[in-house]
């Protein structure tokens, strides 16, 4: 039986995991993070990026007329 968690469940994702949430490829991710728009927290080299800041990237996103 495996303990990992659906993505659902996860506090915190690495980009690689975000990028796969968000349906962006990895290096947008990055991008997002450089530019500010996305909001990460760093433990040593690593970056993490908490599940409620995905949500209020996405909630903030504006759509685009056709």
């Amino acid at each position: 039986m495996s303990t990992a968690l659906a993505p659902a469940d996860q506090l915190l994702y690495t980009p690689k995991e975000a990028a796969s949430v968000l349906r962006f490829g990895r290096s947008t991710v990055y991008e997002l993070m450089a530019e500010g728009a996305l909001t990460y927290v760093k433990r040593g080299r690593s970056r993490r990026i908490r599940r409620s800041d995905l949500e209020a990237y996405v909630d903030g996103l504006e759509p685009q007329p056709n």
